[in-house]
């Protein structure tokens, strides 16, 4: 058994843990992206177009 591959076996984890954590425990507030001005197409502002 190389070294290499329990160090990738961390490296995957240490990925999927932190897909999870931000998928799952994180507010999406955080990585909300900022699209800038966004035109509403009705009267009532819904913003679907």
């Amino acid at each position: 058994m190389s070294i290499l591959q329990p160090i990738l076996v961390y490296i995957v984890l240490a990925i999927s843990v932190g897909y999870l954590v931000k998928k799952f425990f994180l507010p999406k507030a955080l990585f909300a992206h900022k699209k800038g001005n966004v035109k509403a197409c009705g009267k009532d502002g819904c913003g679907c177009h």
